[in-house]
């Protein structure tokens, strides 16, 4: 048993999309939650950018004692944790393996789709994943950056959110795909809007969910459950703590208290 936290982070708001998820299937786990809000988006950032924010954000959960780190960015999963994982001393949990696995679960015609954020769609990481597993299926991907900029300002199922998706979702209509990846933790967000737009019979794939399961199976494997029979949960953010309460709230549906702001220039990339 450890009764440490769970660090999970992400470039924003949209991890909270993979903590509402454990909660519910972990309510036990105390969790430390960093959102890179003063940075968002990651997604249009270079590489290079993008490992020195994730170096710091890591520096920040780890100095904070977390007992395993949830990388709650597939952009991040993407681009920066191959180069950074070997200097990570706690187990990680990635979004991208896991909903990989989701996808070709639910397909039934073997059309796949994916969106996500400008860089995870360049790397092709989720592409392989799911070729890797089964190289048979057709995948069609597709860049929705201004999603995220919609669900950092708790624009999801207005007009703007409607047409800024039936413009990006208009080719992935055409291609017939039967299931559809959210490859970013921001899109969830956005799934009501999304669905409309692809119509019922296109199943929508959402990361967190499946995550949350990969996570409580390596908690139980690596006797790492906690015994809490109340969990704490701390917020911090990297710019303001009234927006990130404002729509924190909104995503997991309930108060959030114990929000800070943390400056990671204290934190220096790469230590």
């Amino acid at each position: 048993m450890d009764n440490r936290p769970i660090g999970v982070f992400d470039s924003g708001l949209g991890g909270l999309t993979v903590v509402k998820e454990i909660m519910k299937q972990l309510p036990n786990e105390s969790i430390i939650y960093f959102g890179d809000d003063g940075r968002t988006p990651y997604g249009t950032k270079s590489k290079q950018t993008v490992i020195k924010y994730t170096s710091q954000d890591l520096a920040f959960l780890l100095s904070m004692n977390v007992k395993l780190v949830v990388v709650a960015c597939n952009t991040v999963s993407a681009v920066a944790l191959p180069e950074l994982i070997s200097d990570i001393n706690v187990p990680v949990v990635e979004v991208i393996n896991p909903g990989a696995k989701s996808a070709l679960k639910k397909t039934k015609q073997g059309r796949i789709g994916i969106i996500a954020t400008t860089a995870t769609t360049q790397s092709g990481v989720y592409a392989n994943a799911i070729k890797s597993l089964n190289p048979n299926v057709e995948i069609v991907s597709k860049a929705c950056p201004l999603f995220v900029n919609l669900a950092e300002e708790g624009w999801w199922e207005n007009d703007i959110a409607k047409m800024v998706a039936n413009e990006y979702l208009e080719e992935l209509r055409q291609e017939k795909i039967d299931t559809l990846v959210l490859g970013c933790t921001h899109y969830p967000m956005l799934i009501n809007t999304i669905q409309a737009v692809m119509g019922e019979d296109v199943v929508l794939v959402n990361s967190a969910k499946e995550l949350s399961v990969t996570l409580k199976n390596l908690l139980r494997e690596e006797n790492l459950e906690s015994a809490n029979e109340i969990a704490q949960y701390q917020y911090y953010t990297s710019d303001s703590v009234e927006k990130f309460k404002a729509l924190g709230e909104m995503i997991l549906g309930k108060e959030i208290k114990n929000i800070k702001r943390v400056d990671l220039d204290c934190f220096k990339a790469g230590g």
